[in-house]
């Protein structure tokens, strides 16, 4: 993904200095560390087939009852809404579209579940309702050029807010929809371009909503207070300087707003803020990562997850004794999920997605009084075992400038000899503004399978490590973090188990964009490159990509004739005669981010001069895959590419399919 981000004024705030809590996991700082473990039982015949076929889980909620959760999943080959028992069972498709859907919630009343769908991918969401107990389906919005999304409803079930923007808007809006009346309140107008109001949530006797107001340059928001009869909005989080304010949830009393801020140190943490007093009392002042989510409906309990290095847990807070908990649940991305509040109504349960190294996520529920857990969905397929998986080892290395310890997770083949002969795999995530954490990725697996080792850097610019750490790209987009890039190259050369001559860059998005860079600015290094939906020139990209990552990119890297020679310097497209290695690029038709003139312009340039490049455009896609024969062709592809260019050693160790 590429992201977006926001503004600010002045503070009064309650900050308490707290040492940091949460233990910095063990990492692998020396190279030589890495093995390779025996596994003789491993399974020889996994393929991208089998690997893709494994279902992707997504949002979820529950019924008003706490008897039956929604969620999304492509068990059809498609994201479509499906309904399953809380206690477990046999999952039924609720709707069947040839589209993606997201963001189910579930209306209070029983009598709709609200979720976005757009189409081919194009972000272009609408918000459709559908009836849980006949399947009816209604497109409330049906516009095809305004996107709606992240719907929420009052607690009485008759509104729904949500935010909304124009296609050729950078902004985005709250309105409010009566479904009694079908009429449609704006609650926000007139916002500046480079800022846009996010995640509308109600309180809970519907008088207000709370909502975030981002700005382009992703170091600045707010969190802001609305009055739904009136559309007064209020200022909750004055401050001065730049500082990241998010509101979560709002205390059953209305009293407080659950918030996610980096104000107090630098980092994101958890905090309450008082609506009368505009205090915040810091429920966290870690120096790791931590998201504020949702008070359960007597407020006696809270929920915060805290990410440390790419594994993230649930703390269950008490709000009357001040004291923290955390489940215990097993390593990986573990995150609270549901409509208005993870916590069933009853609050005797939370609703929450694991997804771990070796399986990918699914769906669970924890009973608070014993924090026990129970198994909802159930994604993997027959002959797909968690076992044959390769867990990552997690390492530091410095970078190549001194100013960061980067982190990053090697994935390292079973039953393979150390003799400096296997290919390697950089893989870079996008953003830049996000991170890789220890979770299933299909195609590291299938590739770790075949005997590549694959090292995922978290490069300066990635979040999870701090205000400083994020903001280390700043109008450096392609400089430093590239430079973090070609030392995880370096590291993972160092392990004794690769041949120098076999690395291969690839990536998605921003890592596209890296991808781009690295084979460009440092050729020499590369045996082969798979860009994948990337931008490759920042002129045509801003002059084509949608308006409110326009906003990004200029509040990122400055004006374009100010600073036009930098913009210039780290557009690959003006380098594409450096080019040595093969490339392999895809792209999606209808992508609203990164659009495929961007891939079809590398595509062209290598062709005219004689290179190695294959190109493959999905029309019906949009930033990323969707569809699962997509998802299938694609990376089959890619892994047929990679296996012909850049072959893993003959050794006995290569698991064949």
């Amino acid at each position: 993904m590429r992201t977006l981000s926001l503004f600010a004024i002045v503070v009064v705030m309650a900050t308490v200095a707290a040492p940091q809590t949460l233990p910095a996991p063990q990492a692998i700082t020396d190279p030589k560390q890495i093995t390779s473990k025996p596994n003789a039982q491993v399974e020889k015949n996994l393929s991208i087939e089998k690997l893709y076929m494994t279902r992707q889980v997504g949002g979820a909620d529950w019924s008003p009852d706490g008897k039956t959760i929604v969620f999304i999943s492509n068990l059809s080959g498609r994201n479509n809404l499906w309904l399953v028992p809380s206690e477990g069972g046999w999952p039924m498709q609720l709707t069947v579209s040839d589209q993606r859907q997201t963001s189910p919630a579930w209306s209070p009343d029983d009598k709709w579940i609200a979720y976005m769908s757009d189409y081919d991918g194009d972000e272009q969401w609408d918000i459709f309702f559908v009836s849980p107990k006949t399947g009816q389906v209604l497109n409330v919005t049906n516009t095809r050029e305004i996107a709606e999304e992240s719907p929420a409803w009052s607690p009485d079930g008759r509104y729904l807010a949500y935010m909304v923007k124009p296609k050729t808007s950078s902004v985005f809006e709250i309105d409010v929809y009566d479904t009694l009346q079908r009429e449609v309140k704006h609650l926000t107008t007139g916002t500046a371009n480079d800022r846009m109001n996010v995640s509308p949530v109600w309180s809970k006797d519907g008088k207000f909503i709370v909502y975030t107001q981002e700005q382009s340059k992703g170091t600045d928001s707010n969190v802001f207070m609305v009055d739904v009869a009136s559309a007064q909005s209020t200022l909750l989080t004055p401050h001065e300087g730049e500082r990241l304010h998010s509101a979560n949830d709002v205390s059953p009393d209305g009293k407080h707003v659950l918030i996610t801020s980096n104000a107090a140190n630098g980092y994101q943490n958890a905090g309450l803020l008082d609506i009368a007093t505009k205090k915040i009392r810091w429920l966290t002042q870690d120096k790791w990562e931590v998201a504020g989510i949702s008070f359960s409906a007597d407020g006696r309990h809270l929920t915060y997850t805290a990410n440390v290095d790419g594994n993230t847990d649930i703390y269950l807070y008490d709000v009357t004794t001040g004291k923290a908990r955390a489940l215990p649940l097993p390593k990986g991305l573990n995150e609270p999920t549901g409509g208005a509040s993870a916590f069933s109504r009853d609050g005797a349960r939370l609703l929450y997605y694991h997804n771990g190294p070796t399986a990918p996520g699914d769906l669970w529920t924890c009973t608070i009084a014993d924090s026990k857990s129970r198994q909802i969905t159930h994604a993997l397929v027959g002959g797909v075992r968690s076992q044959d998986m390769v867990e990552p080892y997690l390492v530091h290395y410095p970078s190549k400038d001194g100013k960061w310890k980067i982190s990053a997770f090697v994935y390292v083949p079973y039953n393979l000899p150390r003799n400096g002969e296997h290919p390697a795999i950089v893989y870079v995530h996008g953003g830049p503004t996000a991170q890789t954490l220890n979770t299933f990725n299909r195609f590291v697996q299938y590739m770790a399978n075949q005997g590549y080792l694959v090292i995922a850097p978290n490069y300066r610019g990635s979040t999870g490590y701090g205000k400083e750490f994020q903001q280390a790209n700043l109008f450096d987009m392609g400089g430093g973090d590239l430079q973090d890039v070609l030392s995880a190259a370096d590291w993972v050369k160092q392990t004794g188990y690769v041949d120098p001559k076999k690395l291969i860059l690839m990536g998605g998005s921003y890592g596209g964009y890296l991808t781009m860079m690295g084979v460009t600015k440092a050729p020499d290094v590369w045996a082969a490159g798979v860009p994948i939906v990337p931008f490759v020139n920042w002129f045509t990209e801003i002059q084509n990509e949608d308006p409110v990552l326009q906003q990004s990119d200029l509040a990122t890297m400055g004006d374009l004739e100010k600073n036009k020679a930098l913009y210039e310097d780290r557009s690959p497209i003006n380098f594409v005669d450096k080019i040595k290695a093969p490339l392999y690029l895809l792209a999606g038709g209808n992508d609203p981010r990164c659009p495929k003139s961007e891939a079809q312009q590398v595509m062209d340039a290598v062709k005219k001069r004689g290179g190695v490049v294959e190109y493959k455009v999905y029309e019906n896609e949009g930033h990323g895959f969707a569809r699962v024969e997509n998802q299938i062709d694609a990376y089959k592809r890619v892994a047929d590419f990679l296996k012909a260019h850049v072959p893993p050693a003959d050794c006995g160790c290569s698991l064949n399919e």
